[in-house]
């Protein structure tokens, strides 16, 4: 069995998606109004647009056949060595019970069902997680903030799993949106990606007390290998070094430390695998904001490092951290299509 061939077609506005429909589209993350086509493993995003203002989508497409799955409440594609899958589960189905709060449970919830389908599917290579939930930011249940209960729920189920909590796990973004259930994309291998940290930064993994009950259960990156290709997987980066927010209040200041990030984790990578040497304009970016009024100025400092002519995607978001204002994440190593100016 050979990996099939990764490739993105990003952004992909919404009008132009009925062209990439068919047997080799892994799965989608639909962002906008963009509807889910419901033969594919989706979650539709509810963060406000920023550029492009047309709703489009992140839409992941193998280089062979897929076959479909569904086990559960995770619905699933596979071609060769790689596996996309989703689950959305809304915290109503969950009642605040020994001391678990319902955005716990979902979480431990949706974290099992998709190890379970990686297990019997024979999937264990995590590569790659992408989670947004609603209200991220806000303290409700037994005084927790929102993003420290996820983090609980996550780490019980890497736990339950028989997962590890540090080291090899996969790279992830978690923000906030508006409303909507718990939803949760991801990308999987039969072969185990290498984990990539960043060393301006405290492994997450790592973090101390301060920041949750539960450390937040991902690395800063991961590579995968597969047949030609050297797929890189960044995290949602932010203005962190150590364990710190830094720049608390500064948007541009923020965004190019952020960009420092993204270049240390380029660096790290490309030291530990000589083969996956990539440059910041190699990259597909989404940029998280959390206030649309900064759109201008964290353009500004983008465009200034990376070039007008590398495009990256804005949305409206909130970072995991209520004093960072832009998050960052990005991938590299596969082709692009329908890239946008």
């Amino acid at each position: 069995m050979t990996v099939a061939a990764l490739r993105l077609a990003w952004p992909l506005i919404e009008s132009a998606a009925p062209a990439q429909a068919g047997a080799r589209v892994l799965g989608d993350l639909a962002f906008g109004g963009a509807a889910n086509d419901g033969r594919l493993p989706a979650i539709h995003v509810a963060a406000p647009l920023l550029a492009p203002l047309e709703p489009w989508r992140m839409r992941w497409l193998a280089g062979g056949e897929v076959r479909d799955g569904q086990a559960g409440r995770v619905r699933y594609r596979c071609a060769g060595d790689l596996l996309f899958g989703s689950v959305e589960l809304a915290e109503t189905a969950f009642d605040a019970a020994d001391g678990a709060s319902p955005l716990q449970q979902a979480a431990r919830a949706a974290y099992g069902d998709l190890f379970r389908v990686l297990d019997a599917e024979g999937y264990p290579g995590l590569v790659r997680v992408w989670n947004y939930l609603p209200r991220i930011n806000e303290v409700d249940h037994y005084g927790i903030e929102r993003y420290r209960q996820f983090n609980i729920g996550r780490q019980e189920a890497f736990a339950a799993a028989g997962r590890v909590l540090i080291g090899a796990v996969p790279a992830a973004c978690a923000l906030g949106v508006p409303a909507g259930p718990l939803s949760i994309a991801f990308l999987a291998s039969r072969t185990a990606p290498l984990a990539i940290e960043n060393p301006r930064q405290v492994s997450a993994y790592h973090y101390p007390a301060d920041y949750g009950p539960r450390s937040p259960t991902f690395s800063r990156a991961t590579l995968l290998a597969s047949s030609g290709q050297e797929l890189l997987f960044i995290s949602g980066t932010a203005s962190i070094v150590g364990h710190r927010s830094l720049h608390v209040g500064d948007v541009a200041a923020q965004t190019a430390e952020t960009l420092d990030n993204l270049q240390a984790v380029l660096d790290e990578t490309a030291r530990v695998a000589p083969g996956a040497r990539y440059a910041l304009g190699d990259l597909c970016c989404i940029a998280y904001l959390r206030h649309g009024e900064d759109l201008p100025a964290v353009r500004a400092v983008v465009e200034a490092r990376l070039g007008r002519h590398v495009p990256v995607t804005y949305l409206q978001a909130d970072v995991c951290r209520a004093d960072l204002l832009v998050e960052i994440e990005a991938s590299a190593g596969h082709p692009v299509q329908e890239r946008q100016p």
